[in-house]
């Protein structure tokens, strides 16, 4: 793809979520959602082969479906006024299930963990962060039922799927899904608040990626045999540790912040199923961790370069939590 080419979409692309940000109108959002959708499938295509025809197919017939269901919804809509007790409900699941099948949400969430598979490190980021914002914004104004069942699959789902994954961009999907279940569950008690962890879990998300990019891994054993210095190996091991929100790392922060807004509101067994499901992420991600520690273990020393400058950066900002949650108060 030519650089102006590559300029004009990724120009779009930003400019289609500020309008849905930005809409009042459902239908303007419908629209800063297909020139998304649109914007992103040539990104998606530029290394012409089989996998990317198959991830473009994939991520197409997705968020077609989405945005189907939530142009029904819109045109059901002014039925409610005359079959007020039965449309209503139905019309609010279908406008809240077009937002959870465009994020890949658990039961909508078969196709994001083989799209991923197919891509590269950069448009698994973009999909994994950017390519969120839209559908999140949206889903954050609708009323979502059954919000608590949707909570509980999605920890549930992200966690336990990830156990038997030997491929990392397969991981990190079903991290990210188990991620979107802790941001529904910011929706159900403080609007808002989803909009901090998600901030704070796209930065983890695009240090965390970088890293994979930089070494070009994307299977665990290449974990042990990519990783050349001490300081790369310590920088995705914090960065792997912050994101399964292990204190005191930074991405304990947004997880604490979810539990203390939802203590007051006594959903105790919610709480309790969502912190042992990040366990059980954390055990995933140990895995990766003790492969690259453990397996064909290189000299332990910090060598200077100018890439293990970004990487010492990393460390120290996923370390930065005391100094964050102090500023936060």
């Amino acid at each position: 793809m030519k650089n102006s080419s590559k300029l004009l979409f990724y120009s779009m692309m930003i400019m289609s979520t500020m309008m849905i940000i930005s809409s009042e109108n459902i239908l303007s959002m419908w629209m800063g959602l297909e020139i998304n959708m649109i914007s992103f499938i040539p990104i998606m295509f530029e290394e012409k082969n089989t996998s990317s025809a198959e991830s473009c197919m994939i991520y197409f017939l997705t968020q077609s479906l989405g945005s189907i269901l939530l142009l029904i919804s819109v045109l059901i809509y002014p039925l409610i006024s005359i079959y007020q007790f039965t449309l209503d409900e139905w019309v609010k699941t279908l406008m809240s299930s077009s937002m959870l099948i465009k994020l890949g949400v658990p039961p909508f969430h078969f196709w994001f963990p083989s799209i991923l598979d197919k891509m590269n490190w950069e448009n698994c980021m973009i999909l994994m962060t950017w390519q969120k914002i839209g559908p999140l914004s949206m889903l954050s104004m609708m009323y979502i039922p059954a919000i608590q069942m949707i909570i509980v699959l999605s920890v549930i789902v992200g966690a336990m799927s990830g156990l038997n994954q030997t491929s990392i961009r397969k991981i990190m999907a079903y991290s990210s899904i188990n991620h979107m279940g802790w941001i529904i569950a910011c929706m159900k008690m403080e609007n808002q608040l989803w909009f901090k962890y998600f901030m704070i879990y796209s930065f983890m998300i695009i240090t965390i990626t970088m890293s994979f990019n930089f070494n070009s891994m994307f299977f665990i054993n290449q974990m042990s045999t990519n990783l050349s210095g001490f300081t790369e190996k310590a920088s995705i091991t914090i960065s792997m540790m912050s994101i399964g929100g292990l204190p005191p790392f930074l991405g304990f922060l947004p997880k604490w912040m979810v539990i203390q807004n939802m203590i007051p509101s006594h959903s105790f067994t919610i709480i309790t199923v969502m912190i042992m499901m990040s366990l059980i992420t954390l055990l995933f991600y140990l895995r990766l961790i003790v492969t690259s520690f453990t397996i064909s273990a290189s000299t332990m020393k910090w060598i200077k370069s100018s890439k293990n400058k970004m990487l010492e950066m990393m460390i120290m900002v996923n370390l930065s939590l005391p100094l964050i949650s102090l500023m936060s108060y």
